[in-house]
């Protein structure tokens, strides 16, 4: 009888054990963003972003009952400081993932601390080299700037423009931009006559221009940077009374730079991601609902315009959080998730990551932009 009691008691317990909830996970993420400093105007709004989607996602009851924790590490754009907070989330904090940094210098210098660490980085650093040669664990969302500057050459030839200059920004981003302009230049016929570079921290470009005025053949400006230089040359150019066109890179998609240019800024022209003109698109554009939407919550929520660099925030934490749906909070699993991510609709375009490619766009997720009357529109051409 004893044996039986046993057996019964034993049965009872198990029982209990299998009634118990499973007890819910907290998903904790890292985040290195230039929330304050030089590079704020990406940093904040990737930040802002990121924040609201982890606020909404945990509202509704998190990802398969678990909420996320966002860890937001303020780097100021300072690569020291971005590859000791890496290190911290990690090592210390032991997060799933990391999304950010904000700019592609800090990104490279993380790159190898995320790939040991086997911990997924979902940079917002625009430079092709972030992903190009591919690391396993190293992922990008903004669009390559490879495509960006056939967006630009392209729209050139339209206009008849093949003599150019080429100014870039001592960032990594312009660094690497303007490697780019010149590795891509033959392929377009374009003869680049000057190609300068300038501190991030200049306040007057006068110099700059009144040096590129003197060649006579110049017929463009390609500026490539991330810094408030991109309103400080289109001032310049245009009170020197130069007014041959002034391309910028994908960098130049936040009104603040257009505000800051005043009336410098009109029929500058650049690539973008959709979300900058989402009005402007067709219903059945696969993007415009969810740039209607992010745009809506961005704006109604924090009171300031929406830009493309909060869109790569956004993405990058959506990103991560459809994977995490997929292969729950193991890193392996999400960075495989990652990888295999077909037709995803972000900010930037429709993600379709691979092994080779772990931007995921192609380059119809640029669209080229103007300004007029203060404004981003679709660019017509001429």
């Amino acid at each position: 009888m004893k044996k039986i009691g046993a057996k019964v008691v034993l049965g009872a317990a198990a029982f209990c054990m299998l009634a118990l909830p499973v007890q819910a996970e907290t998903i904790k993420v890292g985040a290195i963003f230039a929330v304050t400093g030089g590079a704020s105007f990406l940093g904040g709004p990737e930040a802002r972003s990121a924040e609201m989607v982890v606020e909404e996602i945990n509202k509704a009851g998190g990802i398969n009952g678990n909420t996320i924790e966002l860890i937001v590490k303020d780097s100021g754009a300072n690569p020291e400081k971005a590859i000791s907070f890496a290190k911290q989330l990690i090592e210390e904090e032991k997060v799933l993932a990391i999304i950010g940094p904000s700019t592609s210098g800090e990104s490279m210098k993380i790159k190898k601390i995320a790939e040991d660490g086997k911990t997924t980085l979902l940079s917002c650093g625009a430079a092709e080299v972030i992903v190009n040669p591919v690391a396993s664990y190293v992922f990008k969302t903004p669009q390559k700037d490879s495509f960006a500057v056939k967006k630009i050459y392209s729209e050139m030839k339209n206009l008849g423009i093949n003599k150019i200059a080429v100014v870039a920004g001592n960032t990594g981003f312009g660094k690497a931009g303007k490697a780019q302009l010149i590795k891509i230049a033959p392929e377009f016929g374009m003869e680049i006559l000057a190609a300068e570079t300038y501190d991030k921290k200049a306040t007057d470009l006068s110099a700059l221009v009144a040096k590129l005025m003197a060649n006579k053949d110049i017929q463009a400006v390609v500026n490539w940077s991330i810094v408030p230089a991109q309103a400080i040359i289109a001032k310049n150019m245009r009170q020197a009374g130069w007014q041959v066109p002034l391309f910028q890179s994908h960098g130049f998609g936040n009104i603040k730079y257009v505000e800051a240019a005043g009336v410098a800024a009109e029929g500058i022209i650049f690539p973008a991601g959709r979300l900058l003109v989402a009005d402007a698109l067709e219903d059945s554009d696969p993007q415009k609902a969810l740039l209607m939407k992010y745009k809506a919550d961005y704006e109604g929520k924090y009171k300031e315009d929406a830009s493309t660099f909060g869109g790569h925030g956004y993405d990058a934490m959506t990103i991560l959080a459809e994977a995490v749906k997929v292969a729950g909070n193991d890193r392996a699993k999400v960075r495989d998730a990652i990888e295999n991510l077909k037709n995803f609709p972000g900010t930037g375009g429709v993600f379709s990551f691979s092994a080779e490619d772990h931007n995921g766009l192609d380059i119809n997720s640029f669209v080229m932009l103007t300004v007029k009357d203060g404004k981003f529109v679709l660019y017509q051409g001429k």
